[in-house]
């Protein structure tokens, strides 16, 4: 029976479970159980997801690139895609913080979670160098100087040296030139932005530069290497369906080890965080629905011709499933690729660039939910 439902249900269940397991250890005395040989295996599952997404990456690029077969549709389709997802991004952020600020999800936090919430952000800050003085704290993150200044003079914070030697830092990327950021997207040593997937802009940028040269190299040259990316392009794909095969267990540890350590042997506490957590939920995943239903509609129907937004949906509820039960691109890229090109119809020179770029850069979902936590957090931790 198991083995005929299709994967997102699987984790689904997964999912489930180990929320259920958790409140169940946590109830029973077992929590030192979970975290020990159970949540483990949750952090393995990340740990793999981030193994397998900067190789994927770098070499889905290049073949994508490489089956362009001319710089000059380069041009024109990297142009038009990084404005359809500057534009999208925006726009899901925009959703996110209206919704937010209407809706505010963190006043259903019962009020002294609230303040367990805000004295576990003073001890971190504390564990930061943060000293309070007339029970008072200013934030180490400030990024003007005289933004600093004000508040020293007119709330009577007191610095420490680490948060001197932070704010100095601060400044000092404040007074950046316009164009730090392409500075920061070009490696100066391809192997170490290799061993950290924060690079991943790097990677990007390098496997584009690597796939233009390709392009340029006489065809005799360029074919046993072209080979060789299709082939570790797919060995990677593989890995990933490999690992997916076991999702559903790896969910359950995830679920289980992270639901446990909110518990801390109270499950009454876990289950009054679900409570402003489902606000929290339920306000994000509304504005996941206007995106998906609202925003991307209209511009399909703007850009698209011959292809009804049922058809669309259709076609791509399999990745959908998926990345909404694993959160993870990396995860849902080999989906994703296979949903587009065989369920949609869409050019392989096409999905191949566009999707893993997509996967990185592109994060509408992501980019909504962080807007909404920003806020939600801040009216967990300071009771407004």
């Amino acid at each position: 029976m198991l083995k005929k439902l299709p994967l997102h249900w699987k984790i689904i269940i997964g999912l489930v479970l180990g929320i259920i397991w958790a409140l169940a250890s946590s109830w029973l005395g077992w929590g030192s159980f979970t975290e020990s040989w159970i949540a483990p295996w949750g952090r393995i599952f990340i740990d793999l997801l981030k193994l397998i997404a900067v190789p994927l990456v770098l070499f889905s690029i290049i073949g994508g690139i490489v089956s362009l077969g001319h710089p000059r549709d380069l041009g024109r389709l990297g142009g038009k895609t990084l404005l359809l997802y500057l534009t999208t991004t925006i726009i899901s952020v925009t959703v996110g913080l209206v919704l937010v600020n209407v809706l505010a999800p963190g006043k259903a936090l019962d009020k002294e979670v609230r303040l367990e919430n805000r004295m576990a952000y003073e001890l971190w800050l504390q564990e930061r160098g943060m000293r309070p003085k007339d029970g008072r704290w200013f934030s180490q993150d400030s990024t003007y100087q005289e933004v600093l200044n004000k508040v020293v003079e007119k709330s009577g914070f007191e610095e420490t040296e680490e948060v001197r030697v932070r704010l100095e830092t601060a400044q000092k990327a404040n007074e950046d030139g316009p164009l730090v950021f392409l500075e920061e997207m070009v490696p100066g040593n391809l192997f170490f932005s290799l061993s950290d997937n924060r690079n991943m802009l790097q990677i990007i940028f390098f496997g584009i530069f690597f796939g233009v040269a390709l392009l340029f190299i006489p065809g005799e040259k360029a074919a046993p290497l072209k080979k060789l990316i299709d082939s570790i392009a797919a060995v990677f794909l593989k890995m990933v369906e490999v690992i997916m095969a076991a999702a559903p267990f790896f969910v359950f540890a995830l679920m289980a080890g992270m639901v446990n350590q909110m518990a801390g042997g109270n499950p009454g506490h876990v289950l009054e965080l679900f409570k402003g957590l489902t606000w929290y939920s339920l306000v994000v995943v509304l504005g996941l629905v206007i995106m998906a239903f609202v925003i991307y509609p209209a511009f399909m129907a703007f850009f698209v011709k011959g292809m009804s937004f049922r058809d669309f949906l259709r076609g791509i509820s399999p990745a959908q499933m998926l990345a909404f039960t694993t959160s993870s691109s990396a995860a849902t890229l080999p989906v994703t690729l296979e949903c587009v090109e065989e369920n949609l119809k869409v050019d392989k020179r096409i999905s191949s660039f566009v999707l893993p770029i997509g996967a990185t850069v592109n994060m509408d979902g992501t980019s909504l939910y962080q807007a909404v936590a920003v806020v939600f957090l801040r009216r967990c931790i300071w009771l407004i």
